[in-house]
């Protein structure tokens, strides 16, 4: 018997809600080398914001982006950042993903370049944890972002999993 492909079973319907919206500065690239091909950035956070439609607050100096960068400039993104909320919580935010697309275009995004971000793929996964009570159901979502990267910094449109 075939499996039915997920595109044909209505019961694997992946669908989605929007999160928030989240724009961080960051600092300038700590430069940690490599072997071969591939090298190793840090980049530390410095502010940001975050905007939803359930949740809202700023994007605390805390954390950071530990990168892994291979051939043609595709990376392997890293974050743990610090949210606090307009009320005050405290949210720990844990997201991986990926960043490539063409060399010339990667090797624009390095030099810091306005690049179109439909040029290029960025996509990552995140998770939270909290102890706030009015945020605890962030800590059983299955969240994705889509992001781009304009020369002040990135900037993620987070979605939930439904």
């Amino acid at each position: 018997m075939t499996e039915p492909t997920p595109s044909a079973d209505p019961e694997v319907e992946l669908r989605s809600r929007p999160l928030f919206r989240l724009t961080a500065r960051v600092s300038a690239p700590y430069e940690l080398g490599g072997t071969g091909e591939t090298r190793r950035r840090i980049v530390a956070i410095q502010a940001g914001e975050f905007d939803g439609p359930q949740i809202r607050g700023e994007v605390l100096p805390v954390g950071g982006d530990w990168m892994t960068i291979g051939a043609g400039g595709a990376t392997q993104i890293d974050v743990r950042a610090l949210l606090r909320t307009e009320d005050g919580a405290l949210i720990e935010l844990h997201y991986t993903g990926h960043r490539h697309g063409p060399p010339e275009v990667m090797a624009a995004l390095a030099r810091g370049e306005v690049v179109d971000p439909s040029s290029y793929y960025f996509r990552v996964t995140a998770r939270f944890i909290t102890a706030a009570p009015a945020y605890a159901w962030l800590n059983r979502i299955v969240a994705v972002g889509v992001g781009r990267r304009p020369p002040e910094g990135p900037i993620y449109h987070f979605f939930e999993i439904l």
